[in-house]
């Protein structure tokens, strides 16, 4: 605990914590952008399989970490973490050594539970290494380090899946976690706190049922659910597309790494401009965006040949792509820090840590959706090339090298984009709806 002065020093405990969520990341990250992938062509699902269970997957990451903060407070955040990562590293080898879906499933369900822990044991972990003076700098670093490892780990899968093969991807998440638990062995100590009073499963969950029966704020969590399920495609969709549609070579864990690029650059600068905004007028911005992003990364059909930027030839897939990213990670930052904000003031006194550790149930649905709605998408539109006949797979190979166009079957593409642009325009209209309904509302609570 730092001595109440503003300062960027920390315990041990602090920087080895964020050590460890850096690994987790970068493991997470690496094998979630390869998932669909995996799925598709090593396990053998078709794309609407792989969406229903990839969408269970990154939809129960978010939700488990409820229950599992619970338990981590009553065995301790140093056996909580070490945990984690022994079932994180067998999940992930799992995924590495076994491809048949049973063993695959078993694998996933130990990554959504070790996952599970660490999230709340390291924001534990800044929260009481911190004090009220230094606790928005220590989490800023959280914050930094959480990005850096997502970065991290997209950057690094991309030459072994071209190299070696997506089905290598989840050894490279299985050596991070193994590396994690034995920093966490080794240098984690985290301070404990034998007076406090670890949350019951029933507190918990009389803690959710207060906060989704704010009507106003479910109501946020469902229309914000459109904007992440959006964002959700640069892991459902977005890698699929890419190879199928400009060729193996491409490496879209590298564009996906556009948008944490975007969010370290701008959020602060964004952050201080809408700081005497209402929440909801800055989350109306975001959701003005994210359709342009679905849009731009629609338009890349709309160019018959590369462009030549700074000397080199470039895809428009890639150039299209890389800008509809950037323009969710504008969005992003417009949309999460006032979000948070709002969720804070819909909280009864003494209760906004409940409502802000549910605010982020609106990943829960819309990656549920997002994947499933993904896998419907790329079957009718952007069919895996395995499912073509042997005539319409040598003309796709072709088409990617440059030989003539690409099949009938990927001629209508990009309508996956032009469905979540949609997605992104009914969020819109219906935050619009709700700042009209929700004014309406407090204006006559001020008249009486």
């Amino acid at each position: 605990m730092t001595d109440g002065t503003p300062t960027w020093r920390f315990p041990r405990a602090f920087w080895t914590g964020n050590a460890a969520e850096l690994f987790e990341r970068a493991a997470f990250y690496g094998t979630f952008i390869a998932l669909t992938l995996y799925l598709t062509r090593v396990v053998g699902l078709s794309d609407v399989k792989a969406g229903i269970v990839a969408g269970a997957f990154s939809g129960w990451i978010y939700l488990v970490p409820f229950f599992t903060g619970a338990a981590a407070d009553r065995i301790g955040f140093r056996n909580a973490l070490m945990l984690a990562f022994a079932l994180l590293t067998l999940g992930y080898g799992t995924l590495g050594v076994f491809h048949t879906l049973g063993p695959v499933l078993v694998g996933l369900v130990l990554i959504v539970i070790g996952g599970a822990f660490v999230k709340p044991v390291i924001t534990g972990t800044v929260s009481k290494t911190s004090d009220s003076v230094n606790r928005a700098r220590a989490f800023s670093i959280f914050y930094m380090v959480v990005n850096i490892g997502s970065f991290t780990g997209k950057t690094i899968v991309a030459p072994m899946r071209i190299q070696m093969g997506v089905e290598t991807v989840p050894f490279f998440s299985a050596g991070a976690s193994l590396a994690a638990l034995v920093l966490v062995f080794l240098i984690y100590r985290p301070p404990e706190d034998p007076d406090a009073q670890p949350k019951s499963i029933r507190e918990t969950l009389q803690g959710m049922w207060m906060a989704m029966s704010n009507l106003r704020f479910l109501a946020l969590i469902l229309i914000t659910a459109g904007f992440w399920a959006i964002q959700g495609q640069l892991y459902a969709s977005m890698p699929a597309y890419v190879l199928r549609m400009a060729g193996e070579t491409y490496k879209p864990e590298w564009y996906a790494n556009v948008n944490p690029l975007v969010v370290v650059l701008f959020v602060v600068a964004v952050t201080q401009m809408v700081r005497t905004w209402k929440p909801q007028y800055s989350m109306l911005v975001a959701l003005a965006l994210i359709p342009m992003s679905s849009l731009a990364m629609a338009s890349s059909t709309l160019f018959s040949g590369n462009f030549q930027i700074f000397g080199m030839s470039v895809h428009p897939i890639t150039v299209m792509m890389v800008v509809g990213i950037a323009i969710q990670g504008l969005a992003e930052c417009f949309l999460s820090p006032k979000y948070l904000e709002f969720a804070s003031k819909q909280a009864p006194p003494g209760k906004e840590g409940v409502f802000l550790g549910f605010a982020h149930v609106n990943t829960f649905f819309a990656w549920i959706f997002a994947f499933v709605f993904s896998g419907f998408l790329l079957s009718s539109y952007c069919p895996d090339p395995a499912t073509l006949s042997a005539t319409e797979q040598v003309q796709h190979a072709a088409a990617l090298a440059g030989q003539g166009p690409l099949p009938q079957a990927y001629d209508h593409a990009h309508y996956l984009w032009l469905a979540y642009a949609g997605v992104g325009l009914l969020s819109f209209l219906a935050l619009v709806i709700f700042i009209l309904v929700t004014n309406r509302i407090d204006a006559e609570g001020e008249r009486a």
